[in-house]
């Protein structure tokens, strides 16, 4: 079973089409029967994998959705991550579920800056990359000038598995390498069936199919790319050295069936997973599995709180006892559930490489680990990434500070924000870190939306976060600049907030002692 197991999530700047593939990749499952739009109208179908509210509203991926389904014999389980620039600290600790990626590029844009920070989590993770170049039915960079930009930026060789044939309205179809056949292209709005037609590279036909002009240069081309590109080498593919290149079209369905079987082809089952003390097999017999996500309110009217768990070894069996590492104590997973977004159903079993979610009754955090209780297995943590834009937080009706703390801390336990506060303060009035501004409007609709609760926000000068790495340091004993903010976070955790570098040297400058560092722990 674990053999057949495939995970991976799929990154992209946004509007590169990312949220549009996701949706073609489940038709080819059957999952879905129609691709939705991912268009913020009220008359469009929303896409399966943005479930949110406020996501339907936008047009955007604002929460990871997780997704499983049986595709040609294998079990795949893909992570639909938020593709906004502001959700890229979720973005990266789901990148800690996955075993490979799908970078999704835009072919009019080429590699930009948001594809870049997450390719960067991949290449620490060492995990095979998978680029498809989207929107060929638009007017598109040369395939040549997108190769070169993926080499050039993201310092990764590529290698083409198919190659297209015109862009925009002259789009003809791609050219199989490994087949040394044309696929034509026939538009159809969408539908899961694609209309096409395979020709040989030296059928009579073609130039007639595809145009003089663009017969000639493809035959150039394939002549160019036999003899000077990479060879695909799968073990530089599964080393993050390589990327095997597909281009095709999410939004006409072209070129999608075949990206997902050579995927299945090229991938591997789930890779071992670091912990504390060494590798954990995914093939040991002991259960194992870390907390890499946690979502409260995706059924509304239950209040519920999953979190979302990648199985790391072993299998998972109903009402099966593990153990929880850093509750250090033995325990019961509630109602194990795998998700399409937000439909759900209760499972039996589980193995390595599948995402489960259970029930969260508020002792989960991000991070933790659950075993078997033999095994005692400690993955290594989850780190904290450091938020860019901070506001002060406070309550409009003070009566209702019991409904703000648990929204704003339930919020806070998910990964989505940071909640800090100054020293010797209590909750009524925090400072809230995210990664990226938009996270400020999810937090004012979802604390008013699911915890009834209305806020004020001021933003605050601050733009560097610094974790103070010295346990036994008093932070009010620091001399620091008068635009330095000494913060403690809700684990107790002391910060300072600068609002430039010359406050930061500061900082290292009058207190020699002191250890700053950018991540927390």
């Amino acid at each position: 079973m674990i053999e057949k197991r495939r995970t991976f999530a799929i990154i992209s700047h946004p509007d590169a089409g990312k949220t549009t593939l996701t949706e073609k990749l489940l038709l080819y499952s059957g999952a879905i029967q129609l691709a939705g739009s991912v268009k913020g109208k009220k008359t469009d179908k929303h896409a399966v994998s943005d479930w949110m509210e406020i996501e339907k509203q936008r047009g955007i991926s604002v929460t990871s959705s997780v997704m499983q389904f049986e595709y040609n014999g294998c079990c795949i389980n893909i992570i639909d991550t938020p593709g906004h620039q502001d959700f890229s600290e979720d973005t990266y600790r789901t990148l800690m579920a996955a075993d490979s990626a799908v970078m999704v590029i835009d072919a009019s844009k080429g590699v930009e800056n948001q594809t870049k920070k997450l390719f960067k989590v991949c290449l620490l993770r060492d995990i095979p990359i998978f680029t498809f170049i989207n929107k060929m039915d638009r007017e598109a960079k040369s395939p040549y000038d997108l190769l070169e930009d993926i080499e050039d930026v993201l310092c990764i060789k590529t290698c083409p598995i198919n190659w297209p044939i015109g862009c925009g309205k002259e789009f003809k179809g791609v050219y199989d390498r490994k087949k040394n056949e044309i696929l034509a292209f026939t538009a159809n709005n969408g539908q899961r069936e694609v209309d096409t037609d395979e020709l040989k590279i030296d059928d009579p036909d073609l130039d007639k199919k595809i145009g003089d002009d663009l017969a000639h240069t493809l035959r150039d081309d394939i002549e160019l790319l036999d003899g000077a590109g990479d060879e695909l080498n799968l073990d530089d593919v599964r080393h993050g050295r390589l990327t095997p290149v597909f281009f095709g079209s999410a939004l006409t369905n072209f070129g999608v069936e075949p990206f997902l079987n050579e995927f299945i082809n090229m991938t591997t089952p789930p890779l071992p997973r670091k912990t504390v003390d060494g590798e954990v097999d995914p093939f040991d017999d002991r259960f194992s599995a870390f907390v890499f996500k946690i979502q409260a309110n995706m059924n509304k009217a239950h209040r519920d709180r999953i979190a979302f768990m990648r199985i790391c070894s072993g299998k998972y069996e109903k009402a099966m006892e593990v153990y929880h590492v850093q509750g250090n104590k033995k325990m019961r997973l509630s109602q194990p559930q795998q998700l399409m977004a937000q439909d759900r159903e209760v499972i039996d079993e589980a193995y390595a490489g599948d995402i489960i979610g259970v029930f969260d009754p508020g002792i989960f955090s991000i991070g933790d680990t659950v075993c078997s209780p033999n095994a005692k297995f400690k993955f290594e943590g989850i780190p904290t990434f450091a938020p860019e834009h901070f506001n002060k937080v406070r309550l409009k009706d003070t009566m209702k500070r019991k409904q703000f703390v648990k929204g704003i801390t339930q919020i806070a336990q998910e990964g989505a924000i940071q909640i800090f506060r100054e020293l010797d303060s209590g909750m009524e009035e925090v400072i809230v870190g995210v990664v990226g501004v938009l996270q400020f409007d999810v937090l004012e609709y979802r604390l008013k939306n699911e915890y009834g609760v209305d806020i004020i926000m001021e933003g605050l000068p601050y733009d560097r976060i610094r974790w103070i790495e010295n346990e036994d340091l008093d932070p009010k004993t620091l001399d620091l600049a008068s635009d330095t903010k000494r913060i403690e976070d809700l684990k107790g955790n002391h910060l300072l907030l600068f609002t430039s570098d010359w406050s930061i040297s500061w900082a290292t400058e009058h207190n020699k002692e002191l250890i700053l560092a950018e991540f927390g722990r």
